[in-house]
């Protein structure tokens, strides 16, 4: 009996590049695995720094994370013993280093990790030479000048604190400010302040803050520590945060010996955070002092100028001048009195004399006047026409003629000319 069942039919091949892969053909882990080791060895070794983590050692291999001392980051890193040797000591958790790695991808595992040939400490002095350069940066932008920092609230309502979440930094701000202000209010965050946790922890603390109405003031605490534990507090993100903070920011780090850059840009440097409580806020003690000095000092201003003015007073009040002002106006009515007398008189003697002279020349023109002449008995006579008449020839028989008198006029006809 024939078979009917279809021939298998053959596989189809593998996809050559990653982008011609598609759901109906896609490439098997066992396929991808080894692309991804092929790729990832053709990368070059790399110096990679980091902190040092969870060392253990199996034959004649170590193997350690390298963590971020600024974010959470990790990277998984295979060393030789021997490499680490001359270290002695100095390499275990928590130091800091810089080891020279090459990239590995595990097919099996799908991990990747680093396969490290050298390892070499990060001194002091290299870690100090970074924050200088970053200062530097950091100063050119001008992000420590003094103009930009801005005065603290004289009397602030609620402080925020950025602290440890188990320390002392917290208490000595606390109750220190309370003491001397018992009306203050806090708004804590805790965090962790050392570690690769610490520049996102209290950078996110910073911000959550500054957003917050109700917080006047913010103080970024705690409680000293040796100079790589500080490390974060010079971190450029964090300081970078804090700049950006538009509430004023106090620094109180309580380390004396290195400023982190923090303290650089924040608006005021605490040398402790019981430092940072007394600059925080006021001292109620010593403000009702200060009242009742200026009180005192008021009140005693006031009363002598009272005194004084009174003095002045009483001074002016004994002058002649005071008792009797009058005597300021007796001399000026004497000289108006004798200068009216001089005035009036004279006036007296300039009239006598007009009178005399116009009487004078009254005589004379009166003697000089035709009206004197008429009194003597003379006439004047007039034509109709008012001609004076001076010839008898001048007029004719029957003419009307005026005649003028002393005492009037008459009319006079001509009878005979």
């Amino acid at each position: 009996m024939p078979d009917d069942s279809p021939a298998p039919t053959a596989p189809l091949p593998l996809p050559l590049k990653a982008a011609d892969t598609t759901p109906e053909r896609p490439w098997p882990v066992r396929h991808l695995a080894p692309k991804v080791a092929d790729y990832v060895a053709r990368m070059p070794p790399v110096w990679v720094e980091g902190q040092v983590l969870n060392v253990r050692r199996w034959n004649s291999l170590l193997f350690l994370t390298l963590r971020d001392t600024d974010l959470d980051m990790s990277l998984s890193v295979t060393l030789p013993a021997v490499a680490a040797m001359s270290l002695g000591d100095r390499f275990a958790d928590g130091a800091h280093v810089v080891v020279h790695a090459r990239p590995q991808y595990q097919v099996k595992k799908g991990a990747l990790g680093f396969s490290a040939d050298r390892v070499r400490l990060v001194g002091l002095g290299e870690l100090l030479a970074r924050i200088e350069h970053l200062k530097g940066v950091l100063a050119a932008e001008g992000l420590f000048d003094e103009s930009r920092k801005r005065p603290l609230p004289f009397l602030p309502a609620v402080v925020g604190l950025v602290c440890a979440q188990q320390g002392d930094a917290e208490h000595d701000v606390v109750s220190n400010a309370r003491a001397r202000w018992p009306g203050v209010q806090f708004e804590i965050r805790r965090v962790t302040v050392q570690g690769a946790e610490a520049v996102p922890s209290v950078t996110a603390a910073i911000a959550e803050l500054d957003a917050d109405p109700r917080v006047e003031v913010v103080v970024v605490a705690r409680g000293g520590g040796s100079f790589e534990d500080l490390l974060p507090f010079s971190n450029e993100s964090l300081v970078r945060a804090a700049a950006a903070c538009r509430t004023p920011l106090v620094s109180a780090i309580g380390h004396h010996m290195d400023a982190p850059l923090l303290d650089l840009v924040a608006d005021l440097r605490a040398s402790t955070p019981t430092d940072a409580a007394k600059r925080v806020v006021p001292d109620v003690t010593e403000e009702r002092a200060r009242i009742a000095q200026a009180r005192t000092r008021t009140r005693a201003a006031l009363t002598h100028r009272l005194a004084r003015e009174q003095a002045a007073l009483d001074h002016w009040r004994t002058r002649p001048v005071m008792a009797r002002p009058e005597t300021l106006v007796d001399p000026h009515e004497r000289t108006l009195r004798d200068q009216t007398a001089r005035g009036r008189a004279v006036l007296d003697a300039a009239l006598a004399h007009a009178a005399t002279a116009t009487a004078r020349l009254a005589g004379q023109v009166r003697a000089l006047s035709p009206a004197a002449t008429l009194e003597r008995g003379y006439a004047v006579v007039q034509r109709a026409d008012g001609a004076v008449v001076r010839d008898p020839a001048e007029v004719a028989t029957g003419d009307r003629l005026r005649v003028r008198v002393a005492a009037g006029e008459l009319a006079a006809d001509v009878v005979d000319a």
